[in-house]
């Protein structure tokens, strides 16, 4: 059964790249450049990119325990 939409609205789970951007403290342009080079997990759907809400979560849940995280290599496991 799915979820509620209301309760999909408070924990998406795809964000814009202006949301991430914004979570993030860095520009648009700089994420999308990074997105282009294989730096950072993205899906695109005819033309937009959206970024998966997990990725993000994944990698504040990896700092948090470990410090510094390469965003490089989420985007590396997402694609294999």
């Amino acid at each position: 059964m799915a979820e509620p939409l209301a309760r999909t609205q408070e924990h998406p789970r795809f964000r814009s790249v202006a949301d991430t951007a914004v979570i993030l403290g860095m520009s648009e342009v700089t994420l999308y450049r990074a997105i282009h080079a294989g730096q950072f997990p993205a899906i695109k759907v005819r033309g937009r990119f959206v970024i998966p809400a997990r990725a993000i979560d994944d990698m504040e849940a990896s700092a948090l325990a470990n410090g510094l995280v390469d965003a490089g290599n989420y985007a590396l496991r997402t694609a294999s």
